[in-house]
């Protein structure tokens, strides 16, 4: 079993892997309401639309991932020239580290996968796509795409969903250009005839897609040996990482690897959401071994990101801090954890809202904890279901206050506010106003003390424009950092 100390450095390591994906992009479709009445045209609920997001599916997700974890990715697939591909490729543009090298063919519609949820029942899911391979032209480019990617990238990720771009010798040319250049090829499968993988160096089905692909059972760790084994021999394949639900991971190489078969316990403390886990787990043994990992540390991370993605709900991504807490062993749902960069907040946010929670958003400098900010937070929480606290960083209280402030770092701070139960995440913000930060998180409900009765309140427009609510909490009386300090100097 792998130390898991020894995976720290990796994590860090990570934002060296360049990492080619070639796959099936779709476009993942929310769409939330809810449901007060049954229609009179037929027996069926009547949902009224409140909002709807999307974000990067199938191959995508895996180039998410990859991101989130810092590495660098390429990332080649086939999508329409219709509005979801300019959707598609829009996102792809707001992902950090990845490089658009999708394909516009006018004969494919863009795959895309629409979920309606009424509350938090997903309630139909519509699915618009073309299933079939791709046409010469568009193989012939696909394929020189991925030559002049490939030098550039340590690792190559084939990410199948049965959509066609890998079928039809695609993903078998593919695997040759991997091996020509010495790179290796990480597969997430979806056909259960894996001659289409021949040679590949990792591959990373489930235990129903090791069950069907091999023919053989699955349910104990001797079974996914057996099935892993007869696949590798055959396929001449160098190892088979199959992912087991509540029973983990397994790690399988080829013999003349000279290793034992690795059974990896699943990490997960609780589970919301298993999808996208499998994206998450090619992706983390993608950007490791693209790291200069080995098998088996690349398969313990993996174990570790799964873990952590299935407490999250919806198609989600794990970070490095994330990581790194949880092989210190600390609770995510802990203090540490409600620090959070605004990327990481979005993301929370966006899992809140899923739930049908509500946000809500207050900020200051907190330098010294009084009670009239443990009033304000309380009264804030009240007003909402969850509460994000923007926190001045150090170097924007010391142009707001002067010098000699802060008395406590934003470090400091950040722990302190984190501890409270009234507070569900903390963002420090570098610009004298938290304005961009509420304009990305676009809570619910702005919450501000009294004080600024009569005043302009910061965001307070812009929330109030989306139909967002303002609030001015009451103040305790007496109470201030600056007057504090002041009594402190006496």
């Amino acid at each position: 079993m792998t130390d898991r100390s020894s995976l720290i450095p990796l994590v860090e390591a990570l934002a060296n892997a360049r990492v080619l994906i070639v796959g099936d992009v779709m476009l993942d479709h929310f769409v939330y309401g809810s449901v007060e009445r049954i229609s009179p045209e037929a027996p069926i609920p009547v949902l009224r639309i409140a909002r709807e997001t999307a974000m990067l599916g199938g191959a995508g997700n895996v180039a998410r991932n990859v991101a989130a974890l810092g590495g660098r990715v390429v990332l080649i697939g086939a999508i329409g020239t219709d509005v979801a591909g300019k959707r598609v490729r829009k996102l792809v543009s707001q992902e950090t580290g990845v490089t658009d090298a999708l394909l516009a063919d006018k004969a494919r519609r863009t795959s895309t996968k629409t979920r309606y949820f009424g509350g938090n029942q997903q309630m139909l899911r519509a699915d618009e796509e073309t299933v079939a391979p791709l046409a010469p032209r568009a193989r012939k480019a696909l394929l020189q795409k991925a030559r002049q990617a490939l030098r550039k990238c340590a690792v190559m990720v084939l990410s199948d969903y049965g959509k066609g771009v890998l079928q039809d010798g695609v993903s078998e040319a593919l695997i040759a250009i991997a091996k020509r250049a010495g790179k290796p090829v990480v597969v997430d499968p979806k056909s259960t005839d894996y001659r289409c993988y021949r040679g590949a160096d990792v591959i990373t089905p489930n235990r129903r897609e090791l069950a069907d692909a091999s023919g053989m059972a699955t349910g104990t760790d001797a079974e996914v040996v057996a099935a892993a084994g007869s696949l590798i021999r055959k396929h001449a394949l160098r190892a088979i990482i199959a992912t087991r639900s509540q029973d983990g991971m397994t790690l399988v190489a080829a013999r003349s690897a000279k290793a034992k078969a690795l059974h990896l316990k699943a990490e997960a403390r609780e589970v919301f959401d298993v999808s996208g886990a499998g994206d998450t787990v090619v992706a983390t043994v993608a950007a490791a071994l693209g790291a200069g990992a080995g098998l088996a540390q690349a398969a313990a991370l993996a174990n570790v990101t799964a873990g952590i993605v299935v407490g999250k709900v919806g198609t989600a991504v794990t970070h490095p801090a994330e990581v790194v807490a949880a092989l210190h062993h600390q609770d995510l749902s802990s203090a540490e954890a409600k620090v959070l960069t605004l990327a990481q907040a979005l993301e929370r946010v966006e899992q809140w809202r899923r739930r049908d929670l509500s946000v809500g958003f207050t900020n200051g400098c907190f330098d010294l904890l009084h009670p009239g900010h443990v009033a304000l937070l309380r009264q804030a929480r009240r007003a909402c279901d969850r509460l994000i606290v923007g926190l001045n960083s150090d170097a924007s209280i010391a142009r707001l206050k002067g010098p000699g402030r802060p008395v406590q770092p934003e470090a400091a701070r950040a722990a302190v506010l984190a501890s409270l139960a009234a507070v569900d995440a903390v963002v420090i913000f570098g610009d004298d106003t938290p304005l961009e930060l509420i304009k990305g998180i676009r809570p619910d409900v702005l919450i501000k003390g009294a004080e600024y009765t009569g005043k302009l309140v910061v965001g307070a427009a812009e929330v109030r424009a989306y139909g967002g609510r303002v609030i001015l909490a009451d103040m305790v009386a007496g109470h201030s950092t600056t007057a504090t300090i002041a009594r402190m100097e006496r």
